[in-house]
């Protein structure tokens, strides 16, 4: 009982609750851009003459997701029609994204391949710095 008594005269320390002390924390995540350069945003992934920083259309991306719904929602009717469609649309997608990461492909080439030896300096910075971007798209998905 003197512990009890002798605890109880003592401040109270701030230590936090100990079940929030183990609840999940969110991962840390570090950028995908050096510590001296600014980080990317979606609006600086365009620059005059660069495609748009979206790898699939917006409308494309609507049907997609509209179908992988649809195909979700008959599961319960129809299972194996449900996973063919679902595989269907996962099919397509890879083939737009292909596609479209070919076709950026390219335009960026084009862009610094096909010159002399002596290609401008701000050119080859200009082309590294759209493949960095789309790169790093990439790695976000």
């Amino acid at each position: 009982m003197m512990y009890d008594q002798e605890r109880a005269r003592q401040p109270q320390s701030k230590s936090p609750d100990p079940a929030k002390r183990y609840a999940p924390q969110p991962p840390r995540t570090e950028p995908a851009h050096a510590p001296h350069e600014p980080p990317t945003s979606a609006d600086d992934l365009t620059t005059p003459g660069t495609p748009d920083p979206a790898l699939l259309p917006r409308d494309q991306r609507d049907e997609l997701a509209m179908r992988l719904r649809q195909a979700l929602n008959t599961f319960v009717d129809s299972p194996h029609r449900a996973v063919e469609e679902a595989d269907s649309v996962f099919a397509e997608a890879i083939t737009h994204l292909t596609e479209t990461l070919a076709e950026r492909r390219r335009v960026l080439r084009a862009g610094w391949q096909g010159q002399d030896t002596e290609a401008q300096t701000e050119e080859l910075r200009l082309a590294l710095r759209q493949y960095r971007k789309i790169t790093e798209l990439l790695l976000r998905m």
